[in-house]
C-alpha cells in the first residue's frame, strides 16, 4: 500500500485569460496534517476544487491517485463517496435547519422510501458530534450557534460521511484567538483517530502548530514541500512570496498635524437589541498619521466606525466634527460627500458587487464624478479604473474581469480603488488584512502609508494586535463599547493594549 493517500500529478487547470494551476504536483502522507499555503492567487483553492470535484474530470490536466487508485471525480458527490470531504471558508450550512438536519442533508438516514427515521438521525447526530467535541442538541437551529460552533458542525458533518480525507479551507478566518485554538485541539484529536488533514491558512502561528509538512504554492506551481522542522515562518514567508520581506509592518515615519476629524461623547444603541453599542466615545483623528483601534471581538470597534459613516445604529448623543465643521451623516451618500470613507471588514457583503467587473466595482461609489446627466462616461470609468489598478498593482487579466473571480487579495485592492476614487478625507480601514496572505499584507500596509503621505487620515481597526502596534502612530483601545485606553506608538505594549481591551483594573 502507498504511504501517500493522495497524490496529484501535473495538474494544471486553466480559465480565459489565466493560468490557474501549472503543473502541479502534491502529496499527502496517510495520517498526516498537510498544511498548503501561498499568496492569495497562488492556487491553492483551485487545486482543491479540483480534487474535490467541483472542477471536474476533463476540466483540468493530470491525475489524482487516492491510495494508489487513478480517481475521476465527476463531482463532489463522487469525491465524498471516496472519502474526500471539503469545507470552504464561507460555511455550506442551512442557517434556518437544525444541526441535525444539516449534518444530514442530501444523505438522510430512512427508515422507509421517503419516511426518515429521525431517532437514528438523532443518535447519529449526536455521535458525531460528540467527536467534535460539542455538547449541543441536534434539534438545536444552527442560526443560533456562534460561528466557532457552526465550524465544527461543518466537521461533524464531513465525519459523518466517513471521511478519510478532510481539507479545510481558511477554518479560523472568522473565529476568535479562543475558538481557533480549540479547532486546532479537535483537528489534533482527529488525526489521532487516523483522519488525514489537509490544511489552508494564511496564519503561520496555526500552521507551525498543527502542520506535519507544508507546501507552498506560488504562482500556480508547486515551489516547496517541507517537514514543519524545516519550515520557520521567516522561511515560509520567504517562500511564499518569492522576495525577502525586510520587516513584516513597514511603517513609515509620520509627523501628525491638526485634528481632522473629532468625535466628541460618541453614544450609539444597537438598532436590534437597543443596548448602548458604544458608550460616551470620544477621540480626534489627526493629518499625517494612522489611527488604531484595538480590542477583542464584540467590543464595538466596527460599530464604532460604521455610526460615525452613518450606515448603522441609533445614535443617542455626541458630534461628529470635519475639517472644523459639524457633519451629521445619515446615510452613505452624506458620509461620502463630506469626505467619508470605510473599507468594511467584510468585502464581499458590503464592499463589492462580486458579479460585476473590476472597473464597475472601482467606480461605485463616485459615479456622479464619471456622469453626465445621470449617463455614466465609459471612457472615464476606464481611465480611473485602470489608474488605480495600476497603482494598487491588481492582479486581474483585464477590468473587465468579474471581482468574483479574484483572490482575497486582490478584491480587497478594488474595494481600495472603489473609495480612493472618492478622494476621502478620512478612511475607515475595518480589518483590512482579513483573510487575505502576507504578501497581500505588506502590499496593503504600504498603500496605507501612501495615503497618510497624500494627507489622507487613516483609520484602522483590526484584531491582530501585532498589525495595530506595527502600523499605527496612535493606538484606541475599546472594551464593551467603552474606550479604555488611549496610546502612542512608543508606549504602547501587547500587555497594556490586552489589558485596557479585557477591561481589568
Amino acid at each position: 500500500m502507498s504511504e501517500f493517500i493522495l497524490e496529484m500529478r501535473n495538474i494544471t487547470k486553466e480559465f480565459p485569460g489565466v493560468k490557474a494551476l501549472e503543473d502541479v504536483t502534491f502529496q499527502v502522507r496517510t495520517g498526516e496534517v498537510h498544511a498548503l499555503v501561498g499568496e492569495n492567487g497562488a492556487g491553492k483553492s483551485t487545486l482543491m476544487k479540483v480534487l474535490s470535484g467541483v472542477y471536474p474530470h476533463g476540466s483540468y490536466s493530470g491525475d489524482i491517485l487516492l491510495d494508489g487508485a487513478v480517481q475521476r471525480f465527476g463531482t463532489i458527490r463522487e469525491s465524498e463517496h471516496a472519502g474526500i470531504a471539503i469545507i470552504f471558508q464561507e460555511l455550506a450550512l442551512v442557517k434556518q435547519m437544525t444541526i441535525a438536519e444539516n449534518i444530514f442533508l442530501g444523505a438522510e438516514l430512512r427508515r422507509a422510501p421517503g419516511v426518515i427515521d429521525w431517532n437514528r438521525t438523532f443518535r447519529e447526530t449526536a455521535r458525531v458530534l460528540g467527536e467534535v467535541g460539542l455538547d449541543l442538541n441536534p434539534g438545536a437551529r444552527v442560526a443560533d450557534l456562534g460561528v466557532g460552533s457552526q465550524q465544527l458542525v461543518e466537521i461533524a458533518k464531513a465525519l459523518s460521511k466517513n471521511a478519510r480525507l478532510l481539507i479545510l479551507d481558511e477554518p479560523t478566518a472568522a473565529l476568535t484567538e479562543r475558538e481557533a485554538d480549540n479547532l486546532l485541539d479537535i483537528l489534533d484529536r482527529l488525526k489521532q483517530k487516523g483522519v488525514t488533514c489537509i490544511y489552508i491558512s494564511h496564519r503561520l502561528r496555526e500552521v507551525t502548530r498543527i502542520a506535519d509538512r507544508i507546501t507552498v504554492l506560488r504562482d500556480g506551481k508547486t515551489i516547496l514541500t517541507a517537514d514543519k522542522a524545516a519550515m520557520p515562518e521567516e522561511r515560509m514567508v520567504r517562500t511564499m512570496v518569492g522576495r525577502e520581506l525586510t520587516t513584516m509592518f513597514p511603517r513609515r515615519p509620520h509627523t501628525a498635524g491638526e485634528a481632522v476629524l473629532q468625535v466628541k461623547h460618541w453614544t450609539v444603541k444597537n438598532p436590534v437589541t437597543d443596548a448602548v453599542a458604544c458608550d460616551d466615545i470620544s477621540f480626534d483623528v489627526r493629518r499625517g498619521e494612522i489611527l488604531g483601534i484595538a480590542g477583542l471581538m464584540g467590543a464595538g470597534r466596527t460599530e464604532l466606525v460604521t455610526s460615525l459613516f452613518g450606515v448603522w445604529g441609533h445614535r443617542q448623543s455626541g458630534e461628529l466634527w470635519l475639517s472644523g465643521r459639524r457633519l451629521v451623516a445619515e446615510g452613505a451618500g452624506q458620509a461620502i460627500r463630506a469626505g467619508l470613507g470605510l473599507v468594511s471588514e467584510d468585502r464581499k457583503r458590503y464592499g463589492l458587487v462580486l458579479g460585476m467587473d473590476v472597473k464597475q466595482n472601482s467606480t461605485l461609489a463616485s459615479l456622479k464624478r464619471i456622469s453626465r446627466l445621470g449617463v455614466i462616461d465609459k471612457n472615464e470609468e476606464i481611465k480611473r479604473a485602470g489608474h488605480y489598478a495600476r497603482e494598487l498593482r491588481t492582479k486581474t487579466p483585464s477590468l473587465e474581469q468579474r471581482v468574483g473571480n479574484l483572490s482575497g487579495g486582490n478584491q480587497q485592492k478594488v474595494v481600495l480603488a472603489k473609495w480612493l476614487l472618492t478622494q476621502p478625507k478620512v478612511l475607515f480601514l475595518d480589518e483590512p488584512t482579513r483573510g487575505i496572505d502576507v504578501g497581500a499584507k505588506v502590499e496593503i500596509y504600504n498603500i496605507m502609508n501612501d495615503l497618510v503621505d497624500q494627507g489622507v487620515c487613516v483609520v484602522m481597526v483590526s484584531s491582530e494586535l501585532p498589525e495595530v502596534l506595527g502600523m499605527s502612530d496612535r493606538i484606541l483601545v475599546i472594551h464593551e463599547g467603552r474606550l479604555t485606553g488611549a496610546f502612542a506608538r512608543e508606549e504602547a505594549t501587547q500587555e497594556k493594549v490586552m489589558h485596557c481591551a479585557t477591561g481589568a483594573a
